[in-house]
């Protein structure tokens, strides 16, 4: 929602106006201390619909509105947009010790620690409050604030109205839900960018659970942080976002340095961020990567409110979650639409768009709040994910085998065929390797061509192995592991004998 800032008189979208008129309709007609939940996509200009609403708020009722942010930087940009709509405020932050201007202000943008910390030690009690706004409701830090604003309404506004604990689900707090346009209607009305999406096939059985629900930091660092899927990441980048603005999710610390290191080792123009980088370094680096055409950011999921760069042109998810709220927020910072740009890039290397569905996919809002724990439990497991995954050979491959006019191999159908006859389940790994062998020889000059051919094959045999696990119930890591080198030892020396009995 860019566009909006920069007007002088600040106007809404009808869309916006409409949702505006809703959510007062609501609270008219419900009594004074109602609690109200309101949805809308990240990039829908939350921020700029209750502005409005705080402004109106005050005109009509004469009480005062608090909003209330999780993070100093959203308190400073809620503020100034307050501003920009003509409502004046005060930011409460930690030097604010106690409000003697309080009358002077009919709004007040405060940080929850800070507030709570105040009204704890009653330093600080503001009269009169009407209105509670709270920013990113679907953190659980908010709660503890309900108690001091019993007679005012309490409005959430989020973009994925599921609370970030399990255990503490919204409707307990909210007692309706109003629903925003879908992402699908803001792209078709040219507000949201489209997301082209690309998926590459990983393996996440390493992955382990923690305590609150998502996969835990060690175990993501373990399986991000080695070579072969640090390869994986660099290669999706070079195949599909090399030279565009990216902007790179991982779920650890220790991931995003490995990714800067091995990023510039191939000589890209990379830096890291995390949460131990200081306020000026943080200033330095989001400067550059917004300056820097090629840019490409590393980081933890510290970017994911908040952080509003519109020139973003590739996220690549370099984790997994199950964290529906967190996914939103990851693709959702690269789908600001600019004069220049209406389309954006999501690279998925952690089977999210499996576990979730697309980004602009219909999505029921108020079945997730009403029945969390349904929507939670219905979630895909990693090792369904993995199984209903099917390889697709990206276009510019399968232009490398342009000779061969058919190049697909159905494990799961040879395998009934080989049982069938009675045959070794090792038979059809043999045709399949007979086969891959069949298009390296078919595409290539000579046995050094085809033997280079048989190397970009990985991906795609990685995937037959897994298929073949699956058959013969052998799933174990290091079994496919084994299976893959074998089968590449064997593919190379097939190769050999084919071009052998060519001469």
């Amino acid at each position: 929602m860019e566009g909006q800032k920069n007007l002088k008189e600040k106007t809404l979208y009808d869309y916006q106006l409409d949702d505006l008129n809703k959510i007062f309709t609501y609270l008219e007609e419900s009594p004074d201390n109602v609690n109200l939940l309101y949805q809308l996509p990240t990039g829908g200009g939350k921020t700029v619909v209750f502005s409005e609403i705080a402004k109106r708020y005050i005109s009509q009722n004469k009480k005062k509105v608090v909003v209330l942010t999780h993070r100093i930087e959203l308190s400073q940009q809620t503020s100034r947009m307050l501003g920009g709509f003509g409502v004046k405020n005060k930011i409460i932050n930690s030097e604010v010790k106690e409000l003697q201007d309080q009358d002077d202000y009919m709004c007040f943008v405060a940080m929850v620690e800070t507030l709570n910390n105040r009204l704890q030690d009653e330093k600080i009690e503001i009269n009169n409050i009407g209105l509670v706004i709270i920013d990113e409701a679907h953190y659980n830090s908010f709660r503890k604030l309900f108690k001091y604003f019993e007679h005012a309404v309490i409005l959430g506004v989020t973009a994925t109205p599921l609370s970030s604990n399990i255990k503490l689900p919204m409707k307990d707090n909210y007692q309706k839900l109003i629903v925003g346009e879908s992402i699908s209607s803001l792209i078709k009305k040219k507000f949201l960018a489209k997301a082209n999406m690309y998926n590459y096939d990983v393996s996440l059985q390493g992955l382990k659970l923690g305590i609150n629900g998502d996969y835990t930091v060690k175990s993501s660092d373990e399986l991000y942080g080695n070579q072969s899927m640090l390869g994986k990441l660099l290669n999706a980048y070079n195949e599909i976002s090399k030279g565009k603005k990216t902007l790179i999710f991982n779920n650890g610390i220790n991931t995003s340095i490995y990714v800067y290191e091995t990023f510039k080792k191939a000589g890209l123009p990379i830096r890291h961020l995390d949460n131990k980088n200081t306020a000026s370094e943080r200033r330095e680096i989001l400067q550059w990567f917004s300056e820097t055409p090629d840019a490409i950011l590393t980081s933890v999921s510290i970017l994911t409110t908040g952080f509003d760069e519109p020139t973003v042109e590739t996220i690549m998810l370099n984790r997994a979650t199950r964290s529906l709220t967190l996914y939103f927020q990851m693709i959702g910072r690269g789908s600001r639409v600019l004069p220049n740009k209406e389309e954006f890039t999501v690279v998925d290397l952690g089977n999210n768009v499996a576990r979730f569905g697309l980004w602009n996919a219909p999505i029921d809002w108020q079945e997730i709040f009403h029945f969390p724990d349904f929507y939670l439990e219905n979630i895909k497991n990693d090792e369904e994910i993995e199984r209903e995954f099917v390889y697709e050979m990206p276009p510019d491959l399968r232009a490398q085998f342009a000779n061969s006019e058919n190049i697909s191999f159905d494990v799961k159908a040879e395998y009934k065929r080989v049982f069938a006859q009675g045959l070794k389940s090792k038979v059809v790994l043999e045709n399949s390797i007979e086969q891959h062998a069949q298009i390296c020889v078919e595409n290539s000059e000579d046995v050094f061509d085809a033997r280079i051919l048989a190397k970009s094959l990985k991906e795609e045999i990685a995937y037959r192995v897994r298929l073949y696990s699956y058959c013969i119930m052998n799933n174990t890591k290091n079994y496919k592991e084994w299976l893959e080198e074998d089968y590449e030892r064997k593919l190379r020396s097939k190769i050999s004998k084919m071009f052998a009995e060519k001469m």
